[in-house]
């Protein structure tokens, strides 16, 4: 399961009215980064039959089966610090993650 706080849910929706489609989005992972994998972020226009969907305040999260084994348990949320801001991931499967927190080892 994939949960996404109130601060996600918000921009989600903003990227998808801001957009003017979409059914989703899509979290994925990939092989990539200094410690193996990274998190992929894309709109989902078209779904797969076999995703996994995962719905919080009318905002689907579509995941791909191979994914899913990496990210069952995360929540996504959005923060701003300073003058970051992005998409951050509590993901219970990630043993070690790189400096930058763009990759994570499993």
């Amino acid at each position: 399961m994939i949960t996404i706080t109130e601060n996600a849910v918000k921009q989600i929706r903003k990227f998808l009215t801001n957009r003017g489609k979409g059914e989703g989005i899509r979290i994925g992972v990939k092989t990539s980064g200094c410690s193996g994998m990274a998190y992929t972020l894309e709109f989902v226009d078209e779904i797969q039959p076999e995703d996994q969907v995962f719905e919080q305040d009318g905002v689907k999260v579509f995941i791909d089966p191979k994914s899913m084994v990496y990210l069952d348990g995360t929540q996504v949320d959005f923060a701003k610090e300073g003058l970051q801001e992005g998409f951050k991931f509590e993901n219970p499967n990630a043993k070690e993650s790189c400096g930058c927190g763009e990759s994570f080892h499993v």
